[in-house]
């Protein structure tokens, strides 16, 4: 039996300082396999830098809801994704809105699942209080996945709260954000551990990891950007605080 880690994260939006750090604690743990839930963009003034950077060190990206509003051919709707879009080059753009809406893998003989909102769409936002309607209807085959084979394991981003929920249909994992963790401003990404040939018999885990890094010195980034003053002021808020903007 060989275990392996896996290291998933999420919601980067733009944050380079926050990633490169998270990006290092991940080397440090001797793991090399990383899957990201999407949200590689906005909020945050390095896009463009986010995009690159998960480009090479990340295994699989899976689309998120601002890559969707922010690189899909739509017009940008307020000052802010009209500056966030235009940091991006065509092709990034391109790569971003190509992305698979979600990924299954196997570990220790559990289908994981990984999605960015819900297995509805990149939209369908799943928080930590879902009900029990929500949660019945986390591990079966959608019209969005790209199996149809029901899930063991549910991993998502998107809310930016990191949690942990266990029942008889499966696991629901919320692996929070790395560059705009809103439970507090500590970024947080996990780590699943498992047998990718084995079966039920072998062991499998799940970790949070929380990784400070320097919020001033990425906020000084956005305040010497152009981006809009008013995302910048609600960006530098989100950092600081870990407070939703709305």
């Amino acid at each position: 039996m060989s275990l392996e880690r896996i290291a998933v994260i999420s919601d980067v939006h733009g944050n380079l300082t926050a990633y490169r750090a998270v990006l290092a604690d991940i080397a440090a743990r001797g793991i090399r396999r990383i899957m990201n839930l999407g949200d590689v963009i906005g909020k945050g003034p390095r896009g463009g830098a986010c995009t690159d950077l998960t480009r090479e060190r990340c295994e699989v990206t899976v689309r998120g809801n601002w890559e969707v509003f922010i690189a899909g051919d739509a017009p940008p709707r307020t000052a802010g994704s009209a500056w966030w879009k235009a940091e991006l080059s065509t092709e990034q753009r391109r790569w971003l809105v190509d992305l698979p809406g979600s990924h299954d893998l196997v570990l220790s003989g559990r289908r994981i699942r990984l999605v960015h909102a819900s297995p509805v769409d990149e939209f369908t936002r799943i928080r930590r209080d879902h009900t029990e309607e929500e949660y019945a209807t986390l591990m079966g085959p959608t019209e969005f996945v790209r199996s149809e084979a029901p899930a063991d394991v549910l991993v998502y981003g998107d809310i930016h709260d990191p949690y942990l929920r266990s029942g008889d249909l499966g696991q629901v994992v919320s692996v929070g954000s790395v560059g705009n963790q809103l439970d507090d401003p500590v970024p947080s990404y996990a780590i699943l551990e498992g047998d990718s040939s084995g079966g039920r018999e072998a062991p499998f885990g799940i970790q949070f990891v929380r990784v400070p890094y320097d919020v001033e010195a990425e906020i000084a980034v956005a305040e010497a950007s152009t981006m809009p003053a008013e995302e910048t002021a609600a960006y530098a808020s989100e950092l600081r605080t870990g407070v939703y903007r709305g």
